[in-house]
């Protein structure tokens, strides 16, 4: 078995927690390798001596954090997917564009998985209070709203929703599906809107029940959220993009001018 050591019961910390610490430093430290399944429920409890509610609340704790997952009838495993490194400062390179490939295919593909996007919808809409004033647009106006699903070697990994001005978007494939070879931001820049800048504000909090059921996430696993802004030359926001991460999938890179 995965050698670990032992539970000090003179220690304040609670034999669950000094297990879960045992088993995340094995994983961490790829001990314990993506794919790897942990020792069984019976020889955790051979193993350090306590009860079986103990060993429970120590997996527990490690799936709440996403590192682990369950498979019914074959055990626990530690997650296989290792992060998607997402570079701010590349993502949008008009390079890839250029290529006729979206961010998410270009960070995928770095990382290993074979993208794949599902679960389109395109709409037209209203645009409500938060949108309406990252855009500019009044509450009368409308944006064409572009939902979706990205997954990253057929899992589930994030959620993104864009909000574009309707003038923006009539007439291009930006209303429909398949936005075609680089897509929304390709498809902008063919209608004059040349982009400058990208603005992004980034949170974290655990998952609403509709994402977690997206996203096929267990109980207790966060998410991260990223709302982006984008702006064209003329600094005009030409649209407006909602994003729901699994946070364990992803390592967010951002780089900063020192000036």
């Amino acid at each position: 078995m995965l050698e670990l050591g032992q539970v000090d019961r003179a220690e304040d910390k609670p034999p669950y927690r000094q297990i879960a610490a045992m088993l995340r430093d094995a994983i961490i430290s790829n001990r314990l390798g993506p794919g790897e399944r942990l020792p069984s429920e019976k020889e955790l409890i051979e193993h350090f001596g306590v009860a079986r509610m103990t060993v429970r609340q120590a997996v527990q704790e490690l799936r709440s954090e996403g590192l682990i997952i369950s498979e019914h009838g074959r055990g626990v495993f530690v997650r296989p997917m290792p992060q998607i490194r997402r570079l701010a400062s590349d993502r949008f390179a008009r390079q890839h564009r250029a290529e006729g490939q979206a961010a998410f295919t270009v960070e995928a593909e770095k990382s290993g998985y074979s993208p794949q996007v599902d679960n389109i919808v395109v709409t037209r809409e209203k645009p409500d209070s938060l949108v309406a004033e990252r855009l500019r647009l009044s509450a009368d106006d409308e944006v064409v709203v572009r939902s979706r699903r990205y997954l990253a070697d057929g899992r589930p990994i994030e959620t993104a929703v864009s909000y574009i001005p309707a003038p923006f978007a009539v007439g291009t494939k930006i209303e429909q599906v398949d936005t075609g070879p680089g897509g929304i931001y390709a498809r902008l820049e063919e209608g004059g809107h040349l982009l400058a800048r990208f603005a992004e504000e980034v949170g974290a909090r655990m998952p609403t029940p509709e994402e977690r059921r997206q996203l096929e996430l267990e109980p207790g696993v966060p998410v991260l959220t990223v709302v982006r802004t984008a702006y064209d030359t003329d600094d005009v926001a030409v649209e407006v993009c909602d994003t729901v991460k699994v946070a364990s999938a992803y390592l967010l890179e951002y780089e900063f001018s020192a000036r």
